[in-house]
């Protein structure tokens, strides 16, 4: 073993270690002391076991550390130049995967004590025996090596954790998107039924109507060729108390009226049985070209009790777009939730809702926004995640906006919000104008909940 390390000798140690690195075998320990004699008798006593490289200064040690990784550093404490310590210190700062072992001619239990706590696995004195050398050796790798373990442990568990969050979640969405699924089946049924029974009676009434309207006009016609007749003083005299006792001329004057508020609340039922159908597309549930203004409008109308009131102003900017290949009842349910929301945001003190629709590089863009309480920072992570609602408690079921998520995902959509506190809240929903999907999981529902 050569005295000094000289330019070939570290050429030859770096090509060394690379190899070592590449291969796999043995461990690399490096060596560093001011005395010849002592890294000599290092060397020999570990390189049965181990790779060992020299070093005569903390410099050169330095400069091997960045051309290969060390197992372990055994290093003196007193040396021209810098100190062991400061090599200690770096090691511990630049190559925490590297033991250290200090080996000193100085008997002083504060200063084993300093390098300790530094970082230091243990502290031997000069002249140290051989035995106590190797055995030091072997400890501090074995440390090293369950040290290294418990870090790769460590992470493979928080990536665990972050799947199992992110499994969890999925899962909670999806059970919430099969419970949703089921209640709405039983709910598009039971729509179907009602739609159907309204039906026949209101077209009943509708057509009834028309002809009571034909008849009171005949009714009447007979009635003013009776008041033009010449009655006798008698007769003409209990006419007018009967008139006067019926109040005759209001009395015709309000069959009008009646059987103009029967016709408009026909019409109305009728409206309403055609808007539920129009949204909840009981006849369409296959996938096919849907048109999103007209669900956006027949979402509307039912939801009129929102949109009706004095101190919520509703406007509607839309734009030219093309049918989209959807499930229509499934994304009329999509501007059910939104419209909710944002109705309820600005339901308190007023304000605006606002409708905006586009095309953008195939997709159509929905963005509903409203000028209510916006949605604080803690909670905008979570607006998504089933069950977690902000309303009151019986005011919602933190159901809505998951649902949403899961409806615009199947249809390989995105939906994203801005908001700011005491401002409002724009959410902004696209789809692909031109789409093939498989349908996971019916969601033909009209649910009226949502997550603000």
């Amino acid at each position: 073993m050569s005295v000094d390390v000289s330019s070939a000798t570290y050429a030859q140690q770096t090509s060394t270690s690379l190899d070592l690195a590449s291969t796999g075998r043995k461990e690399r320990i490096l060596v560093v002391d001011d005395s010849a004699t002592v890294r000599c008798l290092f060397i020999k006593c570990l390189e049965s076991r181990y790779v060992c490289f020299e070093a005569e200064s903390v410099q050169e040690a330095l400069g091997l550390l960045r051309q290969t990784e060390f197992s372990l550093v055994i290093t003196d404490i007193i040396m021209p130049g810098m100190s062991g310590i400061e090599l200690l210190r770096k090691v511990i700062e630049s190559y925490p995967g590297t033991a250290v072992i200090v080996v000193s001619g100085v008997d002083r239990p504060q200063r084993a004590l300093d390098a300790v706590r530094l970082g230091a696995f243990d502290y031997l004195i000069k002249p140290c025996d051989l035995d106590v050398l190797e055995l030091t050796v072997e400890r501090a790798l074995e440390r090293r090596t369950l040290l290294n373990n418990a870090i790769t442990y460590k992470a493979d568990l928080e990536a665990r954790n972050i799947e199992l969050v992110n499994g969890k979640a999925q899962l909670e969405r999806l059970q919430a998107q099969v419970v949703q699924s089921e209640k709405m089946a039983s709910l598009g049924q039971l729509a179907a039924g009602v739609a159907h029974e309204l039906n026949n009676p209101v077209g009943f009434i509708y057509g009834n109507l028309d002809m009571l309207g034909d008849s009171i006009d005949d009714l009447r016609t007979l009635l003013d060729r009776y008041e033009s007749a010449d009655l006798d003083t008698n007769t003409a005299a209990e006419v007018q108390s009967l008139k006067k006792k019926i109040d005759y001329p209001a009395s015709l004057e309000d069959l009008n009226s009646i059987i103009s508020d029967c016709r408009e609340g026909a019409e109305r039922i009728r409206d309403i049985v055609q808007n539920l159908r129009t949204f909840s597309r009981l006849d369409e549930a296959e996938f096919k070209k849907t048109d999103i203004h007209e669900g956006i409008d027949s979402t509307i109308r039912l939801l009129s009790q929102y949109f009706t009131a004095d101190n919520i102003t509703l406007h509607r900017e839309y734009g030219e777009l093309p049918p989209v290949d959807a499930f229509a009842g499934q994304v009329n349910q999509v501007w059910m939730n939104l419209l909710v929301n944002a109705a309820q945001s600005v339901s308190s003190n007023g304000g605006e809702v606002r409708i905006v629709t586009n095309t953008e590089n195939g997709f159509v863009t929905v963005s509903v926004t409203d000028t209510g309480t916006g949605i604080a920072p803690e909670h905008l992570s979570r607006i998504f995640d089933p069950f977690y609602t902000t309303k009151p408690v019986g005011d919602g079921t933190g159901l809505g906006l998951s649902i949403s998520f899961g409806i615009v995902k199947r249809h390989d959509g995105t939906i994203t919000v801005k908001t700011e506190v005491g401002k409002g809240t724009t959410f902004t929903v696209k789809l692909p104008i031109n789409h093939t999907i498989a349908p996971a999981i019916s969601t033909n529902a009209e649910n009226l909940e949502g997550t603000h």
